[in-house]
């Protein structure tokens, strides 16, 4: 995957942000969440609980990035961590400097 200057900021910004990284966390986990189980997710470790709202503007960063895919389920909205984005900004980037 060629990755240009554009894709590598989307990734970067998208991760750049605590609440991000921790939905990013909760995928790598369980792959194939919907909306409400990420918002339980968070309450139930201990975070302040988030609006369906926030959490939904986080993950459409994500999915932005490449780095969320979404399959429909129904009418549920499931969401799956993708790494071939990092992956590739990994190649494309960190390691020129690693």
């Amino acid at each position: 995957m060629s990755m240009d200057a554009d894709q590598l900021d989307r990734i970067f910004k998208a991760l750049a942000d605590p609440t991000r990284r921790g939905l990013v966390d909760r995928l790598a986990t369980r792959p194939g969440q919907s909306l409400f189980e990420l918002c339980a997710a968070a309450v139930a470790d201990g975070q302040p609980a988030m609006s369906r709202q926030a959490v939904s503007q986080h993950l459409d960063m994500l999915e932005k990035a490449g780095l969320v895919q979404v399959t429909w389920v129904g009418r549920t909205k499931l969401h799956t961590l993708d790494l071939t984005p990092l992956r590739a900004a990994q190649a494309a980037w960190l390691g020129r400097h690693m």
